[in-house]
């Protein structure tokens, strides 16, 4: 069947429908970073995806509502760090809006300005390219400048909740 004869259900999906069932795809965590020359700056996120291979990119959304990614976007950089499983409490550090998130954070310069964060499982140094609306949220597409990773086990989000695997091989 063709697209142009494609039976389209029209039915209106409320919010909270679409986050219950998209919560049964598991997502890596990461906290997107930046610094802008006086501070370090930082936001969770859980929407990052490798975007392209050649030429390598990856792509996230921020909330719109977010006041945390204005002040990133204005550096032109940033650092997603992927979270590990152990890294639970850094995560809720930086979900929260306000205040100094990086206070008890061991973190250093990356190679492009943004933090590094200590303990995460990896690190993907990029520049921010180009935004897209998307509703309630942006979609960004940075090019990859660096990248490094380590062994270790990721901190996972699934229906809501935090875990990790069971048995990694």
């Amino acid at each position: 069947m063709s697209s142009k004869n494609a039976v389209v259900d029209v039915r209106a999906i409320d919010g909270t429908t679409l986050r219950k069932v998209m919560g049964h795809f598991c997502t890596g965590v990461a906290v997107i970073t930046a610094h802008d020359g006086d501070r370090p700056l930082g936001f969770t996120c859980q929407s990052v995806v490798s975007a392209s291979l050649d030429p390598p990119y990856v792509s996230f959304c921020p909330a719109k509502t977010s006041t945390t990614w204005p002040l990133l976007r204005a550096t032109g950089n940033v650092c997603i760090n992927i979270l590990a499983q152990d890294q639970r409490d850094l995560c809720a550090t930086f979900a929260v809006s306000g205040g100094d998130k990086f206070a008890a954070v061991d973190w250093r310069l990356s190679g492009n300005g943004a933090p590094a964060l200590a303990g995460a499982l990896a690190r993907i140094e990029a520049s921010v390219e180009l935004e897209h609306d998307a509703g309630d949220h942006t979609i960004v597409l940075a090019r990859v400048t660096d990248v490094v990773a380590v062994d270790g086990r990721p901190l996972l989000f699934y229906r809501g909740a935090f875990g990790g695997f069971t048995d990694q091989r």
